[in-house]
């Protein structure tokens, strides 16, 4: 009889009632691949947005979830020797053929054939998985596979948008959006390291706190009308980076404190995909706005290093077994968690 192993599947778009718990045969190590058992998956506002559709893009169906993992080498394929068998690894969430110019210049995630699992092809909600041997990176055995889990994605685009694309300094002032989300809590803290001073938004008194906890100065209330001017006031000054994620709903307000030379940079929009930019304001005041996906896996050693030594602390709200999946997106879509979901497979 064929082994399996529990694995979550979205069988169409749709709700949380499209999710549902499968079993499907045991990977088995292919040349150049590890098999990792998965230790824990952690749940991203991208795992929402695949689940639900995303407009013009087709999704191969079904198709298993989750770019965020940590686990255990069990297995190597043909040819391979590292990581080592047993060895804990970050599975990363991205993958590239390594070939490109922008792989060559460490630029993997602006490569033509840069991929992310559990959106282009099969994530890691599952309890094993075979991937390359080069995407699968050792992290310091000490951190707790968990904590580690909430880690890959949200720092990783964190990171891409303060210090590669806004090249945030020492001493600027840094606005973050929703300072509790998994990106927001990762640029309140890469911030905070780099020696500038933030100032955080969030939408209850509780997440306010988790803010400043993470190394805000001060943290205002984004539901307010005039919350842009509040963040302003408590800043002593307008910003010269904008964290934006939310989109059309704080868009406005973001520009609003942008300071000259300042410079918006933005990886999402969960309010809505359309925002409009006054010119004159724009290019009067010298300011960039700046897209920014995802970020370079070189940074993963840096990021994990940070995190052992305690200088990033992954937020976790709570832990659910794998079988949970469905109430984690409902906690997720209502915003009632503060910083990640993680999801324990094989319960």
């Amino acid at each position: 009889m064929q082994a399996t192993m529990q694995a979550v599947h979205i069988v169409r778009h749709g709700g949380p009632e499209v999710l549902e718990l499968v079993r499907l045969p045991m990977p088995s190590p292919g040349p150049g691949q590890v098999l990792v058992r998965m230790l824990a998956v952690s749940i991203n506002h991208l795992d929402l947005w695949v689940r639900r559709g995303m407009p013009g893009m087709k999704l191969p169906l079904p198709l298993i979830p989750g770019c965020d993992g940590i686990g255990v080498v069990e297995a190597h394929g043909p040819g391979v020797s590292t990581p080592p068998i047993g060895a804990q690894v970050l599975v990363e969430p991205g993958r590239s053929s390594g070939e490109s110019e922008h792989d060559k210049r460490g630029d993997d995630h602006l490569s033509d054939d840069y991929q992310i699992r559990g959106e282009h092809f099969d994530g890691l909600a599952r309890e094993f998985v075979a991937i390359e041997a080069r995407h699968a990176t050792p992290i310091p055995r000490e951190l707790d596979p968990v904590q580690a889990a909430a880690v890959p994605l949200v720092f990783l685009t964190a990171w891409g948008m303060l210090v590669s694309r806004a090249c945030a300094k020492p001493g600027e002032r840094v606005l973050v959006l929703a300072g509790t989300s998994g990106v927001g809590s990762a640029a309140i803290q890469i911030a905070r390291d780099i020696g500038c001073e933030v100032v955080a938004t969030a939408g209850s008194e509780s997440k306010r706190r988790l803010c400043l906890e993470l190394g805000a100065k001060a943290a205002v209330d984004h539901g307010l009308e005039d919350w842009a001017s509040l963040a302003r006031k408590a800043a002593g000054g307008s910003f010269d980076v904008v964290v934006e994620h939310v989109g059309p709903a704080t868009w406005e307000g973001s520009m609003k404190v942008l300071a000259r030379n300042g410079r918006l940079v933005t990886c999402g929009g969960t309010t809505g995909a359309v925002v409009s930019i006054a010119l004159p304001h724009l290019f009067i005041k010298n300011q960039s706005v700046l897209g920014s996906t995802m970020g370079p896996r070189s940074a993963f050693p840096t990021i994990f290093g940070k995190v052992a030594a305690g200088a990033y602390k992954p937020v976790v709200d709570r832990v659910l077994a794998m079988s949970r999946v469905r109430e984690a997106h409902e906690l997720l879509e209502a915003r009632a968690v503060h910083g990640k979901i993680v999801l324990v497979p094989g319960q």
